[in-house]
């Protein structure tokens, strides 16, 4: 905030009256931290940290808990610059939820979500925007859960509330 305050005011008598785009990239150093942190993040989960996955990694955690698809980490992918294909990016998400660092979630029968927070939480799915948004804890509460099969355990349960605007 600061380092764009000073930004700003050298700048605003030089720019006034034109449209100026300015690209602003993090230090070297946090980049250098993040990257050490996504290798650690893999090695801990028993994946070898390969270039593309260390890239994925640090572009799916870097804004925190989100949900997006495969489409969408391999348009972030692209935009900054790391070279992967779609196949690459599907392979790297479901080797990333095998390996208990990311959740898959179903919502549509042929959309997918990954999300970044591996705690038991519920789902909205605002329909139209094609959004998944985290429930708040405190919001629902599960019982009369049926007994599994023998030798079975249940492994999760995902509840996802469907939401649209209310009609007139």
């Amino acid at each position: 905030p600061q380092a764009l305050a000073l930004l700003k005011a050298i700048l605003n008598p030089v720019i006034s009256g034109y449209i100026c785009v300015v690209t602003v990239q993090a230090p070297v150093g946090i980049m250098a931290a993040r990257h050490r942190i996504s290798e650690a993040r893999l090695r801990e989960s028993g994946l070898r940290p390969t270039r593309q996955r260390v890239a994925l990694a640090e572009l799916l955690f870097a804004k925190g808990d989100r949900h997006l698809t495969v489409e969408e980490l391999h348009d972030e992918a692209i935009e900054a610059g790391v070279p992967v294909s779609l196949a690459t990016v599907y392979n790297t998400l479901h080797q990333f939820t095998n390996a208990g660092m990311i959740r898959v979630l179903a919502v549509e029968g042929a959309k997918t979500y990954f999300d970044t927070n591996t705690s038991d939480h519920h789902h909205f799915f605002i329909e139209g925007e094609n959004q998944v948004v985290d429930m708040p804890e405190s919001s629902i509460s599960l019982t009369g859960m049926p007994t599994p099969p023998e030798g079975m355990e249940i492994a999760h349960i995902d509840v996802v509330v469907r939401l649209r605007p209310k009609r007139r």
